[in-house]
């Protein structure tokens, strides 16, 4: 029995997504010294610590590189960006000039505060286990818009959690099979966890550090709300956003720019985790001589300085959307 709960301890930490090393270093090799290392061969866990999370980015993947501040042309007058030319692949076919939208977005870091005024967000490409599933997801979303934003959400915390398709109750599971094909379904069952019992988690937390241990907690609370099939929005919220907010860092203050690695500029402003406001300039050398440049944010995360705040997918899809407008400039991109 004392082997057993020592093994038990040892798969709690494996849920704690140990990879994330850069942010927390060492920590994979303090909490393998708490079971045996035959423990820890048995249960596979020394081959879990080696997985990503199902989604990585995180500020350290932002190439602050060409970032502007603020008031990098602050007197610029921005057009829609959903009125250029859609793109087959997905997307807008970026023309010269400054372009905004307010558009569709999502949480993906569960246990985390949303965003707050002041807070500074950068361009970051989806990274991790899960990405191709997550980038799909926001892409079928949008030849289904029948379904709603919230359903999407549930189903992005589902997988952020790690939830195993096997697992999947309610109407998460009805999302799940109209956006993802059925080999992306069994993709689910890979690096994915069951729900760990009570007195093993609360052990877990105590080894762990302080900006681990919510996003911990609401990643197994999240599965085991999944997997009951009985749940609101409400109570997934409830687990996946904390209360109060986390505070700003001065050096990458509200509005700054990240120069994209295609070379236009991007911003975001957040307004929640569910709606944000993207701008994008696009200088004129950068277009000439018929270079054909595309915003396709389904790839793209508007990642937090702070790291205790929420990253948010993009998406292409705006809101309040006024087609009736016309663009001010000619824009003929080959």
């Amino acid at each position: 029995m004392k082997n057993l709960k020592i093994m038990l301890f040892t798969l709690a930490f494996s849920a704690a997504n140990l990879t994330a090393n850069a942010q927390f270093g060492g920590l994979k090799d303090k909490l393998l010294k708490v079971g045996t290392a035959q423990g820890a061969k048995a249960l596979g866990v020394d081959k879990f610590l080696k997985q990503p999370e199902a989604i990585s980015t995180n500020f350290e993947d932002v190439n602050r590189e060409g970032e502007e501040m603020p008031g990098f042309n602050a007197n610029a007058k921005f057009q829609p960006l959903y009125l250029l030319p859609k793109n087959p692949d997905g997307g807008f076919v970026l023309c010269e000039g400054f372009y905004e939208m307010t558009n569709k977005s999502y949480c993906l870091k569960a246990g985390t505060f949303a965003p707050s005024k002041g807070d500074g967000y950068m361009f970051a490409p989806v990274l991790g286990q899960k990405e191709e599933i997550v980038v799909s997801i926001l892409k079928s979303a949008e030849k289904h818009p029948e379904v709603e934003q919230h359903d999407i959400q549930v189903l992005l915390w589902t997988i952020i959690a790690r939830t195993k398709f096997a697992d999947y109750a309610g109407q998460v599971k009805v999302t799940a099979i109209k956006l993802l094909t059925p080999k992306q379904l069994t993709q689910l069952e890979g690096g994915a966890l069951g729900i760990l019992p009570f007195d093993v988690m609360e052990k877990a937390k105590d080894q762990l550090p302080s900006g681990l241990k919510a996003v911990f907690e609401a990643e197994n609370n999240i599965r085991q709300l999944v997997s009951s099939g009985n749940y609101t929005y409400a109570d997934m919220e409830k687990y996946a956003i904390l209360a109060g907010m986390a505070p700003p860092r001065a050096d990458v203050p509200s509005g700054i720019w990240t120069k994209h690695p295609d070379g236009y500029y991007v911003r975001y402003f957040p307004s929640g985790y569910a709606i944000t406001k993207v701008q994008v300039y696009v200088p004129k050398d950068l277009v000439a001589n018929g270079n054909r440049l595309v915003y396709d944010a389904a790839g793209d995360i508007a990642c937090p300085a702070n790291t205790g705040s929420q990253r948010l997918a993009q998406t292409n899809e705006p809101l309040n959307a006024n087609y009736s407008a016309k663009l001010s400039t000619i824009c003929n991109p080959k």
